[in-house]
């Protein structure tokens, strides 16, 4: 009888785990559709001058001022093949006085400090791109290397202590189909988007169990 009952426990505990995970799954799901829906309307839309009063996620923007290198922060990123490197984040200072960040883009490990990836950009008084908020990162990112300027995320209250600076919780993501170094990043709507078939995974699972259970019952 205890076995039995222990059984019971072992196929609740299951199913109920199995369950959680499929609808939070379906939660994901929900908010990757919401997600490429905010990026197809950046996408498609035309910029407007940029202000830090601006909280729309992927809205293209343009602004006039100049770069702050001298303050310019490296985050660790990988490229499109995979291979490490980091993004180029550097302040912007626009002509109404306003600091936002610009990720420029994607460099090489032993390019960082190199005051040859800043060369384009010293001259370059606009920019365009999308802005795109910051996200907290999860829990498995190390600490900012702020003495070595070694970034693993955008934190805004590093990012004081590093600068003496305030920033926004959006970064403009540079567009530049003429920039090479860094290259800037491509955003697409090309994003994984499995949780539909997680979520499946996740439910068939319980019922195969349920099914097994029913089997069990009906066996003794």
């Amino acid at each position: 009888m205890k076995r039995v009952f222990l059984f019971q426990l072992f196929v609740i505990f299951f199913i109920t785990i199995f369950c959680a995970l499929g609808t939070w799954q379906l939660y994901r799901l929900q908010w990757k559709l919401e997600l490429i829906s905010e990026i197809t309307f950046g996408l498609d839309s035309k910029p407007i001058e940029y202000s830090n009063s601006i909280k729309k996620n992927y809205q293209r923007v343009n602004a006039k001022g100049k770069f702050d290198f001298d303050k310019q922060i490296y985050l660790y990123s990988l490229n499109d093949s995979g291979k490490p490197g980091y993004d180029v984040v550097t302040p912007f200072r626009t002509n109404k006085n306003q600091n936002v960040l610009i990720n420029r883009g994607w460099i090489k490990k032993e390019l960082k400090g190199n005051s040859s990836i800043n060369l384009e950009a010293d001259n370059r008084k606009e920019i365009i791109g999308l802005l795109r908020e910051i996200y907290k990162p999860n829990i498995f990112k190390p600490d900012n290397d702020i003495k070595n300027n070694i970034w693993f995320s955008i934190n805004l209250e590093d990012l004081k202590e590093a600068t003496g600076e305030q920033f926004s919780e959006f970064v403009i993501f540079l567009e530049d189909n003429q920039a090479k170094i860094p290259l800037p990043k491509k955003i697409t709507i090309d994003v994984p988007n499995n949780h539909l078939k997680y979520a499946i995974t996740w439910y068939a699972i319980s019922i195969s169990i349920i099914f097994y259970y029913l089997y069990f019952r009906r066996k003794k």
